[in-house]
């Protein structure tokens, strides 16, 4: 007769323990809460190092692949899975499409500013001023989205599939970004309808997380490293170009950044949407359980 594994200090089957920390439910409060404390980390050393930014890089670039290695293990040894959304074959082409969607969706929302007389450069920064942003967008773009798509999207799905999924991640994903200094209901609407579905989309199209951290990382890079822009109402930081931005608050997102803008919101949520007609044609929309069930 087999004996059961048990945990020798509570008399448990190991196996159960296994069963429990994998479950949706517990990814989402032991690995989502993980990744929140090493986010606090990166805030730290941010801090810690303001005045030191190339330093400040190398610890967030630690800390980054640490928070990967979290995730994987969690994936590999508690839920026993293959960590395909994080697979490396393909993760160059992937990274880099983000990121140039990243770009370039930024890019555009400036250019529409520029051509209505909103956005005016006066002046370019020493190339210097672009470094301290990296520690920044490298931190939101891959913390965020493990904790977002890969945590809370991932979990939500495997219960009540893609549509619930994509609803609660963008939902929790935008009303988090009220704790920002100038963070207001409409920014965090704002950015649940256009970066939730597009980033949602990317990872559902792709099945992996690498499209998604490059466009994150990538429109943060170049709101804050180039144009000088407000970041999803955080304190805004002198990037690349000096500007004046004058124009009324619809069109420039205020004191939130282009996030709150009504320009972001088209550019963004019709890529979002455009990645979803692709994703449904594919047929890559996962139904809720109790239909698979069926």
């Amino acid at each position: 007769m087999n004996e059961v594994p048990m945990n020798e200090s509570s008399g448990v089957p190991s196996g159960l323990v296994r069963r429990i920390f994998s479950s949706p439910v517990a990814r989402i409060l032991v690995l989502g809460y993980i990744l929140v404390m090493m986010m606090g980390l990166n805030t730290d050393v941010m801090t810690s190092y303001a005045g030191v930014p190339f330093k400040a890089v190398r610890h967030i670039v630690a800390l980054a692949i640490a928070g990967l290695a979290v995730y994987c293990g969690y994936a590999r040894f508690i839920e026993q899975r293959t960590v395909s959304e994080l697979a490396v074959p393909g993760m160059g082409r992937e990274l880099g499409l983000g990121m140039l969607i990243g770009a370039g969706l930024y890019a555009a929302c400036e250019l529409i500013l520029m051509a209505l007389g909103i956005y005016r450069i006066d002046g370019l920064n020493s190339w210097r001023f672009m470094i301290p942003a990296i520690a920044m967008a490298i931190s939101s773009g891959v913390f965020e989205e493990l904790l977002f798509r890969g945590v809370l999207f991932r979990a939500v799905e495997s219960w009540f599939g893609s549509w619930a999924a994509l609803v609660v991640s963008s939902l929790v994903f935008g009303l988090t970004h009220l704790i920002n200094p100038e963070g207001t209901m409409e920014g965090a609407l704002f950015i649940a309808v256009e970066a939730g579905i597009l980033l949602a989309a990317a990872y559902m199209l792709t099945r992996r997380l690498w499209m998604s951290i490059g466009f994150h990382i990538a429109w943060n890079y170049t709101q804050s490293a180039i144009f000088s822009g407000i970041v999803s109402g955080n304190v805004a930081s002198q990037g690349l170009i000096r500007s004046t931005v004058n124009g009324p608050q619809f069109l420039t997102g205020g004191n939130f950044g282009v996030e709150s803008s009504v320009i972001a919101l088209v550019l963004c949520t019709g890529t979002g949407i455009f990645l979803l007609v692709k994703v449904v044609r594919q047929g890559k929309i996962v139904p809720p359980i109790w239909k698979r069930s069926a």
